[in-house]
């Protein structure tokens, strides 16, 4: 017996991807794309690290979250990839160019209690910082 279709809200519901939230993003999965972005560019915030690099073919912005276990346990460290999902699903759509990878790295004792609208400026100012305008 299948269960009846209902629409699911609340702390039942899937959690919802980037690429769910804004169609122009797509998530990073792969190591090899995360290691790629590593060596590329690299601009330091307070609250975060960009890593961004350009694709050799032109498509879809590609984001991608990453939180190491310096940040702290595993509820610190889903608060801050949390986080950092919302300020790309805000900035990136607007302020990253198509066929580039980003990658945002959470900070000890900054990504999960930073100001929400310092790090979105702080975005803002590392794309910029990034693409050189």
């Amino acid at each position: 017996m299948t269960p009846p279709d209902i629409a699911e809200t609340g702390a039942d519901a899937p959690s919802a991807d980037v690429a769910a939230v804004s169609p122009c993003l797509q998530v990073l999965k792969k190591r090899a794309d995360f290691l790629r972005a590593a060596s590329a560019r690299r601009q330091g915030t307070p609250g975060f690290m960009l890593q961004a690099r350009k694709r050799a073919e032109d498509g879809p912005i590609r984001v991608g979250f990453t939180c190491s276990k310096k940040l702290g346990n595993a509820v610190a460290r889903n608060r801050a990839k949390r986080r950092l999902r919302e300020i790309a699903r805000f900035t990136l759509p607007s302020g990253g160019c198509p066929g580039w990878d980003y990658v945002l790295v959470g900070r000890p004792n900054a990504t999960a209690d930073r100001n929400f609208a310092a790090m979105l400026a702080e975005m803002d100012r590392a794309l910029r910082q990034i693409h050189g305008s």
